[in-house]
Order: structure tokens, then sequence, then C-alpha cells
């Protein structure tokens, strides 16, 4: 059963190369009906429909952040002033990152990728959207659990707030400046072909200028969703609707109908990527119920040092959703200690006693979220803003092949070595 999930990924990786027309208009179904197969398993075959009840309560609450900051980021539009230099664009990443532990991943995407888009527009190419994924989408939201779906799942389980932002510094810190330094110089590159003559042209009229800034106290309401104590964090309507996820979907709504039109045409607004990413990862949530109950039921052989339990979270993170790679991992590290995922008392435990491999688990499904478009929710919805907006994007596998192989991973086998080596 394990098979259509590795069709859905094929499919991903290959149709859009191979029947990019009949992708386009056909990967709805696609999707759905693979997840249809899965449904049917354990519906028919295995009369249990537990593990489906699940993956639709994680899916709503999924696609409630992914979707509720996609949609209020949208409606602020940001403009800079001056000219896209290598160092101007090193150090917008780096305040993107900053903020992907404020307000999300999700959300520093949708807010950013706009205006990185076009204080670059003379001179931007796959290079640059890559490098936001690999910063702004996934590296930079490592130290809070509001940064990324899989702290946040680790959170609600019972890690403590603050133990990101203590433990996961110093990774961050070092696969930052790595990640930074290479982009600087690969931009340098890029900035030396443009002539400066169209520089100048290009950025002379450009000048600073905010709007839909009102959204901002709406990325605050879902911030709070986030935040809501455990308690209410529980009450589910309807078997899959959460409290936080309700109050998500309203501040979207809110957000949608109070923003001017101009703000939205601005942006370029639409919803096509939310939609790609919503029937898509509908598909992986149920395809991928499989895949994680071997994981959570037997691990992987081999698998019990914390730099073991970084390339294995990593390698797998780059390839499912994150977060519940994160959690599959973390149940198998637990287990091996005799200790409950499903149990507060004992997550805080591990944490305590176990914190190198709690780190190692934490770190490996954040970073190597970057290693694909559907490592994490936001890298997909980064590609199809820029396609939307006429920029280049390298296909599935030229991303992997171009830049997660020959860049990333040396980047990050390198802060795993240096991290959990000894």
């Amino acid at each position: 059963m394990v098979f259509p999930f590795v069709i859905l990924l094929l499919c991903i990786a290959l149709m859009p190369l191979f029947a990019a027309h009949f992708w386009e208009h056909h990967y709805p179904k696609v999707a759905i009906g693979l997840g249809l197969l899965t449904t049917s398993y354990y519906l028919l075959v295995e009369g249990n429909w537990h593990p489906l009840h699940h993956a639709a309560h994680e899916y709503v609450s999924f696609m409630a952040l992914v979707g509720s900051l996609f949609v209020i980021s949208g409606g602020i539009n940001l403009r800079v002033k001056g000219e896209a230099t290598p160092l101007f664009n090193t150090i917008f990443l780096l305040i993107g990152a900053i903020l992907s532990n404020l307000i999300g991943t999700t959300g520093a995407s949708m807010l950013l990728i706009r205006p990185w888009i076009k204080m670059n527009k003379y001179r931007i190419t796959g290079l640059h959207i890559v490098f936001f994924i690999f910063v702004v989408s996934n590296v930079g939201g490592s130290l809070t659990p509001v940064g990324d779906p899989p702290l946040f799942l680790g959170f609600l389980r019972g890690v403590p707030f603050f133990w990101t932002l203590e433990h996961c510094w110093k990774g961050w810190a070092l696969a930052m400046a790595l990640l930074l330094a290479v982009f600087f110089v690969l931009d340098v590159r890029n900035f030396r072909r443009a002539p400066k003559e169209v520089r100048e042209l290009e950025t002379a009229h450009e000048t600073w200028f905010f709007r839909g800034l009102q959204n901002l106290l709406l990325l605050g309401v879902v911030l709070g969703a986030v935040l809501m104590p455990k308690n209410l964090q529980e009450v589910v309507l309807a078997g899959v609707f959460s409290l936080p996820a309700l109050l998500m979907v309203v501040a979207a709504g809110v957000s949608y109908f109070t923003t001017r039109p101009e703000v939205h045409e601005a942006n370029d607004f639409n919803f096509g990527p939310v939609k790609e990413v919503g029937f898509l990862f509908i598909g992986i949530f149920l395809t991928m119920i499989p895949a994680l109950q071997i994981l959570e039921i037997g691990g992987l052989a081999g698998v019990s040092s914390p730099l073991s339990y970084y390339f294995a979270t990593g390698s797998l993170s780059a390839f499912l959703d994150n977060a519940p790679t994160y959690l599959a991992f973390l149940a198998s590290a637990m287990g091996q200690q005799g200790m409950s995922v499903d149990t507060v008392a004992n997550v805080l435990s591990f944490s305590q006693q176990h914190g190198p491999h709690l780190l190692a688990i934490s770190l490996g499904a954040v970073f190597f979220g970057a290693g694909s478009y559907i490592g994490n929710g936001p890298n997909f919805m980064v590609k199809a803003i820029a396609e939307r907006s006429k920029v280049h994007t390298p296909d599935f596998i030229s991303y992997i092949v171009k830049f997660s192989i020959p860049i990333l991973l040396p980047i990050l086998i390198l802060v795993g070595w240096v991290l959990f080596g000894s």
C-alpha cells in the first residue's frame, strides 16, 4: 500500500516534464484518485477508519494554517527602494529568515516572495527562487514552534516553547551563514551580468511603500490561534475542524473581504497556488499513511544515534511532508526509550534526557524540508507564485539535481557533522 504514495511522488516529479498539459488539467483527479485507493484499503480491507480520520484532521489543520497565512499575506503589498545588489539581497533573505520564526515560514514566504521577485525583476533567475525557498521557506523557521509545522507538532505534544530557541540556534546560525555565503557568491556573478544602465533604469523609480498593513492584526490572530492553550486546541467540531483551524479560516475570510481590490491586483493575488497545494497534499496526506505507520511501528534499521536520526528524518522530510515525518521519528526515538509520544510528561522528559536526539529530529525535519518542492507546504506556493509572475523556475527534477544535491546537501551534511558527529 506504499505504492500509491510512490506513484504520486513520481507523477509530481515527472508529469510536468513529459505530460505537462495533461498534468496541468488533471493533477487534482490523479491526487484524489490515488488517495481514494488508500482510503478504500483502510475502509474495505482493514475496516479501520481511525488512520483516515487522523489524516483528515491533520490535513484540515495544515491547510487552515497554510491557507490563512497565504490569504492574509496576500493582502499586504510591500515595495522596496533601491538597487537589488547581492548584499541587499542577502540581508533581505536574512530578515525573511528571522521573520519566519514570528509568522511562520508560510507567512514570511507569502509576504516577501512578491517583493523579492519585483526587486530582482531585471535579473531574476531560478537561483533566486530556490534560495528563497531554502532560507525563508524552510531553514529560517527553526527557532520557534511557530516557525515550521514540525516544531509546532512537537510543542503540542509537550516540547517546551523555548526549547527550540535554546537548542536550535547554533545549527540555525551555521546553516544560515553557509547558505547566505553561497548565495552571495552566486548572486555576485548574476549581478555582474546585468549592464549598469539596465540596473539603474529598472530601479530609478522604485520607492518604499506599504499597503494593507491592517492585515498584520489578522496575522496576529492566526499566531494567537497557534498558541491557544492545549485544552482549547483539543476542541474539535465535525470530527476534523479544530477551534484554532476555524479561527484561522475566519481571519482569512475577514482579510479577503476587507482588503482593497487594488492591493490584491498589485500582488497578482489569486487562489491558484493554494489550490495546487490543497489538491496535491490531500493525496500526499492519504497515501503516506502506510509509510508513516511502518516508521512508527518499526522505525528504520540502524537508526539510533543523533546523527543517524538527523539524516533519516531529513531524507524522508525532503519527500514526505516534514511535519508527520517529524512526529513519526519522534515516536520511533521515544519508543526505543520505552516512552510514548502521546504522553506530554514523556515528551517533556525525553526533551530533557535525550536532547541531542530531539535536536537531530527537529533540525533534520526543518532543514531537509527544502530538499524538494513537496518537503514543506510553502515550497509549492513560492514556485506557483513565481511561475505566475513569469519567472523561470526549475522543475521538480532540476530543483533536486541542480540545487538540492550540489548546494543544499553538502551544507546540511556539514551542519550535521559539526553538531552530531561526535
